[in-house]
């Protein structure tokens, strides 16, 4: 069984780790700190889709500040404890956190293409945005405490890797992918789709009508490529049987668990770059 069996942690430096997170760490931190920057000054012009931005933002940049703890942890092996349990969950509500603000903002300019004038007569949107966002958050909190378990120190291996014979339990894991992530592409996708599909049926299209189109697209693109890789990790770990031994876990299907985290984790540098500057013309 896996709780008689004891191993010391491997901490000899992870080459991939470092090239990976590095990067990410340092742009990622530049452009949210721009992004921050850019709405804090200008926080009396801010609209609906101005606190759906801020939010997004948040939720990538404490995401980011937690990239130098995994990076440490590389060099120097953090003791497994409490702390390696709050920074897992940490790192997962604010990655969520960003999905499914993706999603409100989705959602939202689907309605204002689609329903120009029944937004315009709606008093009211900015309170739904503050209300939606506090949502997002309670619910996550809320969740990360009743699943507090599946990342607890005894069932961790090192302060970011789980002991592989404690896989998640069924529950979570539909959790995570169904609600987390499938049904929140769904919607991204349908969103985006309709508005491609209204612009591309506009005969004359500006130069502005034009950019949206690429942009729309280009969201739909990294929102598929960036989380679609971890939740199918996800799946793949469950089904898995690894082996008790830590030394031969090195196998591609944990290979590509920890590849997987990493591109999830870029997200939060184009979430910034994508929103916060190209489309400032775009939202009203």
């Amino acid at each position: 069984m896996c709780t008689n069996i004891s191993f010391s942690p491997n901490c000899t430096v992870g080459t991939f780790e470092l090239v990976a997170y590095s990067p990410v760490f340092l742009v990622g931190f530049l452009v949210n700190v721009a992004a921050l920057r850019a709405f804090i000054s200008k926080w009396k012009l801010w609209t609906n889709t101005h606190i759906y931005m801020l939010n997004l933002a948040i939720a990538d940049f404490i995401l980011i500040l937690s990239l130098p703890f995994r990076i440490y942890d590389t060099f120097f092996c953090l003791p497994v404890n409490s702390l390696c349990t709050f920074l897992m969950n940490l790192h997962f509500i604010n990655m969520y956190a960003s999905i499914m603000t993706t999603t409100a903002i989705s959602v939202h300019r689907y309605v204002v293409i689609k329903f120009p004038l029944h937004v315009r007569s709606w008093r009211r949107r900015k309170e739904t945005a503050v209300a939606v966002c506090q949502i997002f958050w309670i619910l996550l909190v809320t969740l990360a405490v009743v699943f507090r378990e599946e990342n607890s120190p005894e069932k961790l291996w090192t302060c970011y890797e789980r002991r592989k014979c404690f896989s998640l339990s069924l529950k979570f894991v539909l959790l995570l992918v169904l609600c987390g992530f499938f049904i929140p592409l769904l919607i991204v996708v349908f969103c985006s789709s309709q508005i491609i599909y209204v612009m591309l049926k506009r005969r004359k299209r500006s130069e502005e009508q034009r950019s949206i189109i690429g942009i729309v697209t280009a969201n739909m693109i990294v929102f598929l490529v960036c989380y679609t890789p971890l939740h199918v990790a996800f799946v793949v770990n469950y089904f898995h049987k690894f082996p008790l031994d830590p030394q031969r876990w090195n196998a591609p299907v944990h290979m590509y668990l920890r590849v997987s985290e990493w591109i999830a984790s870029t997200n939060c540098c184009f979430d910034s770059i994508s929103y916060y500057f190209l489309l400032k013309k775009f939202y009203t």
